[in-house]
């Protein structure tokens, strides 16, 4: 639990820091937009060398241009110069564009733009506003909102995906700790499905090939007598003779030459013993 509670902080570090990143990039394009539209209501009035002050950042979704020298504003201009640097900077279309005079810092002038072209308001559209102190603000109306929309997003995607690959991860286990199996030399031994893995190869078992050979890994190294392997493979299971045992011991023999370090050894009189021996 420890461990993929440090997955989830290490995610959310990461999206905060895209987010933050993202956040630099588009502040940085909102200004360089807003030097774009000062220079285009500069030359409107003829002015090509008075200089377009730096842009302020407000508050996270509110920025202010401001110029050098006095200057009239017709509406309809400054609607599409605005629209017009916005969209080549591909930041929201969703603002609303205040122009203030800097005598008294009442509202001049200003519109509001949505996605929706009917829910935009765009007053007083032939009213030229004559020449004076103007600046002009720029206010993203639904972009710190739809940020952390998409953040929070984001946030519940990666805990739920982190949820996905914990639980798939614990059913794994749980299924590899139920399907228990011996390596045997280079062998592995698959209890539950009765059969033996060697390299690509699979190579089936029977019932009673498996039960013996797993008393056999049980006992590794070590002899098993004839009457354990007898009485607790064919116990209530039909009629024992003695040549079952050794016919099913031959079997697991050729199923294992593969590997000549295994060996299944008869004990004459006594049992049968299982060696792995050592490269």
């Amino acid at each position: 639990m420890k461990r993929y509670t440090y997955i989830i902080l290490a995610a959310l570090m990461l999206l905060s820091f895209f987010s933050c990143n993202n956040e630099d990039s588009s502040t940085e394009l909102t200004k360089i937009a807003l030097r774009d539209i000062g220079n285009q209501l500069l030359l409107s009035n003829q002015d090509s060398t008075s200089i377009i002050l730096p842009v302020i950042k407000i508050d996270s979704n509110i920025y202010e241009l401001s110029f050098q020298q006095e200057l009239s504003i017709q509406p309809d201009s400054l609607v599409n110069f605005v629209k017009r640097s916005l969209d080549k900077a591909d930041l929201p279309k969703h603002y609303l564009v205040e122009v203030i005079q800097c005598n008294d810092t009442e509202v001049a002038y200003s519109y509001r733009i949505r996605n929706e072209e009917e829910e935009s308001i765009i007053p007083c559209g032939g009213r030229d506003l004559s020449l004076n102190c103007y600046t002009i603000q720029l206010r993203f109306v639904s972009d710190k909102k739809h940020s952390s929309l998409v953040f929070l997003w984001l946030i519940i995607l990666v805990i739920l995906i982190i949820v996905f690959v914990s639980l798939r991860t614990k059913k794994t286990t749980e299924s590899s700790e139920d399907n228990p199996y011996y390596r045997i030399g280079n062998y592995k031994f698959d209890i539950e499905q009765s059969k033996l893995l060697y390299i690509e190869k699979e190579i089936s078992l029977s019932k009673k090939e498996c039960q013996l050979l797993e008393i056999l890994c049980n006992n590794l190294n070590d002899v098993v007598k004839r009457d354990e392997l007898s009485k607790r493979v064919w116990e209530d299971h039909g009629v024992f003779v003695g040549r079952s045992l050794d016919t099913y011991m031959s079997k697991l023999r050729k199923k294992l030459k593969e590997d000549e370090t295994i060996k299944i050894t008869n004990v004459h009189g006594v049992g049968y013993k299982l060696e792995v021996s050592k490269d």
